[in-house]
């Protein structure tokens, strides 16, 4: 099967987090799977689907005549769009390498999805597969992309820019994600922890059509492990930290997305810079926000700005909890 060509930035370049010119879509493998014994049906996350849902009987060999082809890339593998029997379009990310064995890949995917299933701000899992070749996941597809393509395309291919209303109506969705995974109890679950999410940043926050934003990616870091390609074109977001799994850290990454949505690469470049000019910012005889804004939104969007500070605070100590952030945003 010929695999789709597609534009730099196109709307088939969302998800991107890289170049993945030279990585290998599922369909190209056709050849090579002619006569092979492998081919394994998906996994549905939801032990409710019946097996009238055609969606998800598919096999290995049926999917890789289905996918589009890659879309993007990350450090844990490739995203793929798929289009089922049905016409829904899904997203297939596919790990490089993964952490654990077939049967705790299977139990850890369905815990992660059931816990995705009852919060209106996480992308959902749908279903997996654990093959010899390939092990992925199943997620549903948001044709908008991410937030890092909608800024991206804003700063650099002179798309159309998110308005304040976008842009707080964003943050105030992926804090509420937060405080979700964050309220997990138990907090462990086996050799699981559920209650952080790990990989916090804009190439894994999709937005939807009307702008609501959905977090995706909950776990993967205790699915597979990240594997870095030099080669790829990664987001602008050098400080964004990789500590052990932490809410803090969560804290910490949220406080530069949050940054990264008002003010762009400068607040990217440096968070000390932020600090150090703080009340220049507050006086307006300094330019930190890429948009344009009324006066009245200015208070509001100092409240932001500086609780996005908080979140970035060296000591974990001082960093407030998901709940003062949301207390604090919605007043």
């Amino acid at each position: 099967m010929k695999v789709e060509k597609k534009k730099r930035w196109g709307n088939d370049d969302r998800y991107n987090e890289g170049s993945c010119r030279s990585s290998l879509s599922l369909c190209e493998y056709d050849e090579i799977f002619i006569g092979c014994m492998e081919n394994e049906p998906l996994v549905p996350c939801d032990s409710d689907v019946t097996d009238e849902d055609c969606r998800y009987k598919w096999r290995l060999k049926d999917l890789m005549g289905a996918s589009v082809g890659v879309v993007g890339e990350t450090s844990l593998g490739l995203i793929e769009k798929v289009v089922f029997l049905d016409g829904t379009y899904n997203v297939l990310k596919r790990f490089r390498m993964v952490c654990v064995r077939r049967r705790e890949f299977g139990r850890r995917v369905s815990r992660l999805a059931a816990i995705g299933r009852r919060c209106d701000y996480l992308v959902q899992m749908k279903a997996y597969l654990y093959s010899k070749r390939f092990k992925f996941v199943v997620c549903d597809y948001y044709p908008m992309g991410s937030l890092y393509d909608l800024l991206t395309g804003a700063r650099e291919h002179d798309h159309t820019p998110l308005t304040w209303k976008q842009r707080l109506k964003i943050i105030l969705h992926i804090a509420k994600a937060i405080r979700f995974i964050h309220s997990q109890a138990p907090a462990r679950d086996r050799n699981m922890i559920m209650n952080i999410h790990g990989n916090l940043k804009t190439s894994n926050i999709m937005i939807d059509v009307d702008f609501n934003a959905y977090l995706s990616n909950y776990g993967f870091t205790q699915l597979a492990m990240e594997v870095p390609d030099t080669g790829q074109r990664k987001p602008p977001s050098p400080i964004l930290r990789c500590e052990p799994l932490s809410q803090k850290n969560d804290i910490y990454n949220f406080g530069i997305i949050m940054l990264d949505i008002l003010g762009g690469s400068k607040a990217l470049e440096s968070v000390k810079w932020c600090f150090e000019r703080k009340e220049e910012i507050k006086a307006k005889e300094c330019e930190c926000f890429e948009f344009p804004f009324e006066g009245k939104d200015q208070r509001k969007i100092l409240k932001v700005w500086s609780m996005a500070l908080a979140c970035t605070n060296r000591s974990n100590d001082a960093r407030p909890s998901i709940e003062n952030i949301l207390l604090h945003l919605g007043k």
